[in-house]
């Protein structure tokens, strides 16, 4: 099922479009983050492409039509889940301004997803990338991208936290910085004595223009992306550690998985980290299992 074939560039928007552009206006509101807006704005207008636009027509029928062409696309199956979250989300909104009578999107069954153990750096790999990184003295800024790659590990920030950090949330006196998270929840994380210190040594050289409070910017003074950051983060690991899949979280990856494996419980590392369900940190349990089962196979006289 398509568009209706009289909707055309510059032709006043659909009732389902208006609907979507109150429910992106609604999220803004509850300040989700722009790179979560993004993201729910480029599947809802994907989705509107698909389906009838008058809202008494978005029927279970319509649903598992549009469902269908993301299985015919070739989509991972984490990509139709998403999807299929910013519909949830959407419909959501629909019920509660009583536009549509029930969420029709809860009852398209979910995607399975194979469970994958994230692939974890060792704390060795991982220190030797970031020593490597201190001695590249031709890097234009050094001094900021070690900041950012000890900062990564040590506090185990996503990359949009570590975007969005401004100065005043940082107390290196006592080793403390605040984070907001997702749904813009903040909390304290400790940093590393080596974050400290790479975050001093950054903060000597910033050149910030008028104004502006990002603790980590580009070269014309201005608050780093999410996507510059993981450039960044891409271009150390290619040229040191010959991985281009290393990414900003990897680095959280890590952090959380050495932590468990060296004797923290998995309480702490969910407030370290800042989820908001144990179980989404129970995962790191299972890596540190398997790196255990490794090196037990790998000594054990008996294995």
């Amino acid at each position: 099922m398509s568009k209706s074939d009289d909707s055309q560039d510059g032709a006043a928007p659909s009732p389902l479009e208006i609907q979507i552009a109150r429910y992106l206006e609604a999220r803004q509101r509850e300040n989700v983050s722009q790179h979560t807006l993004r993201a729910y704005e480029a599947d809802l207008r994907q989705f509107a492409a698909c389906v009838p636009q008058e809202l008494e027509k978005l029927d279970l029928a319509a649903l598992r039509v549009w469902l269908s062409q993301l299985y015919e696309q070739g989509l991972k199956p984490i990509s139709m889940r998403r999807k299929l979250a910013a519909v949830r989300s959407f419909f959501k909104f629909l019920v509660r301004e009583g536009l549509v009578p029930v969420n029709t999107a809860r009852l398209l069954a979910s995607p399975k997803t194979p469970k994958t153990l994230p692939r974890v750096m060792t704390a060795e790999q991982t220190n030797r990338l970031l020593d490597e990184a201190g001695r590249q003295s031709e890097r234009p800024q050094l001094a900021r991208d070690v900041a950012i790659l000890e900062t990564l590990y040590g506090c185990g920030l996503r990359v949009s936290e570590l975007a969005a950090l401004n100065l005043d949330d940082l107390d290196l006196a006592d080793g403390w910085m605040r984070v907001r998270g997702k749904g813009r929840k903040e909390r304290q994380v400790p940093c590393t004595s080596k974050a400290v210190l790479a975050i001093q040594r950054y903060l000597t050289e910033r050149k910030a223009v008028t104004g502006e409070k990002a603790v980590f910017l580009n070269r014309f003074g201005r608050r780093l992306t999410d996507r510059a950051i993981r450039n960044i983060v891409k271009f150390y690991a290619t040229a040191l550690a010959g991985d281009s899949s290393i990414h900003p979280h990897s680095f959280r990856h890590a952090f959380a998985t050495h932590l468990l494996s060296d004797g923290a419980d998995l309480r702490s590392i969910q407030e370290l980290l800042g989820h908001a369900r144990l179980s989404t940190t129970q995962k790191y349990t299972k890596v540190s299992l398997e790196e255990l089962m490794a090196v037990y196979d790998k000594s054990h006289p008996k294995a």
